[in-house]
C-alpha cells in the first residue's frame, strides 16, 4: 500500500467552493437572456462554465484519462469562432498515442416564436487530421450558430503518457464565469505543479481517496480541486515573448514514480546529471570533439592568422556560408556535424554545434549554449527539463569581451542573435566545470538615421534627396528586408510605392551585402504637392518616412511585460528650402516627453528663418523590457506621438 503524498508548489487556499461537473444540456433562463459581459462589454462570447477532470485509473495500461465540458454564451457573429472545435492529440509510436471518444455537442438558440431549440452536431461531421509525425487533431464545427445562442461540448481524451499529467489553463482568448479542474493523482506518481500567469486561484482544495489505485500496486490516491472565476480574457499584444508565459495555466511535471516491483525511479534529475549526459551524447556532446575535419579544409588564410577575433570572424563567416539552415530546431544533432558538412544542410544543432566544434579546434575559447526561444516560452529553471530548450548558440570569449554566435543566418553579423533567441537565459554547458546560467540579452540597438534635404521650386513642385542609415539590429532587419526582393531594383521600387507622390529619380543602396557596415540608402527624388492642393498654398509632412500612425498598446491594463528585444533610437533631420513669396503659416509644435525612470524619450525641434525651415525628431527607447508597471507611460508615449507627427508645415504663396 502506498499513501497518498504530492509535491506542491501552490500555496492552498480555502475559499467557498465551486460548482463541480455540470449537467449537460441544461442552460439557464438568465444564460438566454444575456445580452453581453458587464465585466467585458467588449467580449464576443463568454465561458458561462468550464469544467475538467484528469485521472490516471488502474484500466490496462494505466491511461490517464481526461474529461472536459464548457458551456459558451455567443453575443455576436465574431464569437462564431467559439464554434470550432479543435482537441489537440499527441502521437509518440505506432503503440502509443492519445485518442479521443465521447464527443458530444450542442448548439441552443431561441427561434422567432421565443421557443428554445437545439442543433446536435452529427457524429459524421468530426474530423481527425495529422499535424505532423507527432501531433495530430479531432476537430468539429457546430452548427446552426446565430448571435445570442450557446453553445454547449464535452469530451474525453485517453492518454498513455504520464510525465507532464495534464495542463489546464484557466485563461482563454474570451472571459469565463468559472473555470474548475480536478485532478486525481495516485501517490505512486509524484508531480511538481505550478501556476504560471498573473491570475491566482479562489480554490485549492485536496482529499485523500483511499486505495482507489490497484494495478500490480495498491495506492492512495489525491484528488486536487482548483478554481477561478471571473476570469478575465487574455488578449496577446505587440512585443511579448509565447503566450504561454503569461497566460494563467497549471502544469504538472513528473518528479517520479513507483513502478510495480516497488522501485522509485526517479526521473527529474539535477544539472550535474544533465551536464554529464549531454558531454557524453552522441549527438551532441561527442559532436563537439569532432572539429578537425572542417579544420583541415579550411583556407590557408583562415589558419595561419594569428590574432584569435579576428580568426574567430573568419570561421563564424565560414560556416554561414558554408550551411543552409533547414529550418529544425532542438538542442541535439539530427545529421551529425559530418553528414550536415557534406551536405551543407543541417537543423540548428547541426550547424552551431559545427561552429563550435571548429572554433574549438583552433583553440578558441568556446562553449554551446542552450536557451529556448521566443515562441517556445520561459524555461523553468527549478529543475531540469531538457524538452523545454529548443535552441542552441556558441559562447566565445576573447580579451574579457563575450559573444554571442548564431551561424545559421548568413546575414548575422559577428555577436549578433536573431531576435528570437532574446528571451531570458540560456544555459552554458561547458566541458571543464559545471554547467550555468547566463543572462541572453542583445547588446545592439536598432538605430536609424534618416536625412531629407529639400527644394521647394517656383513651379511648386519639391526636389531633393533622402538619404537612411540603419545600423545595429536595424541593419540586420534592413538586409533582410532587401534579400525578399529579387533584385535591388525591386526593393526601390517598392519603396517608392510606399512614399506618397513621391517618384524617385536616381537611387543608391549600400552595405545591403556586407554585415559589419550600415546600410545605407540615397534616393534623389522629385514630389509633386500640387495635386489637389490650393495653389496658394503647399502642405508639406515633415515626417513623411515611418510615420507613426498606429499605436502598439491599446489594452487598458496589460499584465505582462513589453519585450521589444534590444533598445532603439531614430532620429530624422529635414531641411526645407522655399523660394521668395512664401510664408511659414502653419508647423508642428516642437515637443519633448520622456519615459519615467529613463525609459526612454521623444524629442522634436523646428525653427524658420527666410527660405529655410529645419525640423529634427528623436525617438529613443533605453531598454529591452517594460514592467507592466510602466505600460501606461509606453501607452501615453505613444499617444502623443501620433498626435505630434499628425502636424503638417504649410506655406502661404
Amino acid at each position: 500500500m502506498i499513501r497518498a503524498f504530492i509535491l506542491f508548489l501552490l500555496i492552498s487556499v480555502s475559499l467557498p467552493a465551486l460548482s463541480q461537473d455540470f449537467e449537460f444540456g441544461k442552460p439557464g433562463a438568465d444564460e438566454f437572456e444575456m445580452k453581453k459581459y458587464l465585466k467585458d462589454t467588449n467580449a464576443h462570447a463568454l465561458v458561462l462554465k468550464e469544467f475538467g477532470k484528469a485521472r490516471i485509473t488502474s484500466d490496462d495500461g494505466v491511461p490517464l484519462i481526461f474529461n472536459y465540458h464548457a458551456r459558451i454564451k455567443i453575443f455576436d457573429s465574431k464569437g462564431f469562432t467559439q464554434g470550432n472545435v479543435t482537441i489537440p492529440l499527441y502521437i509518440g509510436d505506432k503503440n502509443s498515442f492519445e485518442k479521443v471518444s465521447h464527443i458530444k455537442a450542442e448548439v441552443f438558440y431561441k427561434d422567432e416564436k421565443g421557443t428554445i431549440q437545439k442543433s446536435e452536431l452529427d457524429p459524421e461531421k468530426i474530423y481527425r487530421e495529422q499535424i505532423n509525425g507527432h501531433h495530430a487533431v479531432a476537430k468539429f464545427a457546430l452548427p446552426n450558430l446565430r448571435p445570442g445562442c450557446i453553445i454547449e461540448y464535452s469530451y474525453q481524451t485517453e492518454s498513455p503518457f504520464h510525465q507532464t499529467f495534464h495542463t489546464w489553463e484557466f485563461q482563454s482568448d474570451i472571459p469565463k464565469v468559472s473555470s474548475e479542474y480536478v485532478a486525481v493523482i495516485p501517490a505512486i506518481y509524484i508531480y511538481n505543479i505550478a501556476l504560471r500567469g498573473y491570475l491566482r486561484l479562489e480554490k485549492k482544495t485536496s482529499v485523500i481517496k483511499p486505495d482507489c489505485f490497484n494495478y500490480g500496486l495498491t495506492a492512495d490516491c489525491t484528488e486536487i480541486t482548483y478554481g477561478m472565476s471571473n476570469i478575465p480574457a487574455f488578449v496577446a499584444e505587440d512585443y511579448m515573448t509565447a503566450p504561454s508565459n503569461f497566460i494563467s495555466a497549471l502544469y504538472f511535471d513528473m518528479v517520479s514514480y513507483t513502478n510495480r516491483d516497488n522501485f522509485k525511479i526517479k526521473l527529474t534529475k539535477e544539472w550535474k546529471d544533465v551536464d554529464y549526459t549531454l558531454k557524453h551524447d552522441d549527438d551532441f556532446g561527442k559532436q563537439i570533439d569532432r572539429g578537425d575535419f572542417i579544420k583541415d579544409k579550411l583556407p590557408r588564410q583562415l589558419l595561419s592568422n594569428t590574432d584569435s577575433l579576428e580568426k574567430a570572424h573568419m570561421a563564424y563567416a565560414y560556416i554561414q556560408k558554408w550551411y543552409k539552415w533547414d529550418n529544425s530546431r532542438g538542442i541535439f544533432c539530427i545529421n551529425g556535424i559530418r553528414k550536415a558538412y557534406d551536405g551543407h544542410l543541417g537543423s540548428v544543432a547541426d550547424i552551431n554545434l559545427s561552429l563550435v566544434a571548429l572554433l574549438r579546434s583552433l583553440k578558441i575559447p568556446v562553449e554551446p549554449v542552450i536557451l529556448s526561444t521566443r515562441n517556445n516560452g520561459h524555461i523553468n529553471k527549478l529543475y531540469p527539463v531538457i524538452n523545454d530548450f529548443d535552441y542552441i548558440i556558441a559562447k566565445v570569449v576573447l580579451a574579457n569581451k563575450t559573444y554571442l554566435l548564431d551561424a545559421t543566418d548568413p546575414m548575422l553579423p559577428f555577436g549578433m542573435l536573431p531576435l528570437k533567441c532574446i528571451n531570458d537565459q540560456g544555459r552554458v554547458m561547458c566541458t571543464d566545470k559545471p554547467s550555468y546560467w547566463m543572462d541572453i540579452t542583445q547588446p545592439e540597438k536598432r538605430s536609424t538615421a534618416a536625412i531629407l534635404n529639400l527644394n521647394l521650386q517656383a513651379d511648386g513642385k519639391i526636389k531633393g534627396t533622402i538619404t537612411r542609415y540603419s545600423l545595429g539590429y536595424a541593419a540586420y532587419e534592413k538586409r533582410k528586408a532587401i534579400k525578399k526582393f529579387n533584385t535591388t531594383e525591386e526593393y526601390v521600387e517598392d519603396v517608392a510605392a510606399k512614399l506618397n507622390k513621391v517618384k524617385v529619380l536616381k537611387w543608391e543602396v549600400a552595405g545591403a551585402d556586407s554585415l559589419d557596415i550600415p546600410v545605407s540608402e540615397m534616393y534623389e527624388v522629385e514630389i509633386d504637392v500640387r495635386k489637389n492642393q490650393n495653389n496658394d498654398n503647399i502642405i508639406i509632412d515633415p515626417v513623411m518616412l515611418d510615420k507613426l500612425t498606429i499605436n502598439p498598446f491599446t489594452l487598458d491594463e496589460r499584465n505582462y511585460p513589453v519585450d521589444i528585444g534590444s533598445a532603439l533610437k531614430s532620429t530624422l533631420s529635414v531641411v526645407f528650402t522655399y523660394p521668395g513669396g512664401y510664408n511659414v503659416i502653419a508647423q508642428p509644435v516642437p515637443l519633448g516627453i520622456t519615459i519615467p525612470n529613463n525609459g526612454g524619450s521623444f524629442v522634436t525641434t523646428i525653427s524658420v528663418e527666410p527660405g529655410i525651415l529645419k525640423y529634427s525628431q528623436v525617438e529613443q527607447l533605453n531598454k529591452a523590457i517594460y514592467l507592466p508597471s510602466e505600460y501606461p507611460y509606453l501607452k501615453e508615449f505613444y499617444n502623443k506621438i501620433i498626435q505630434n507627427q499628425k502636424a503638417t508645415v504649410v506655406f502661404k504663396k
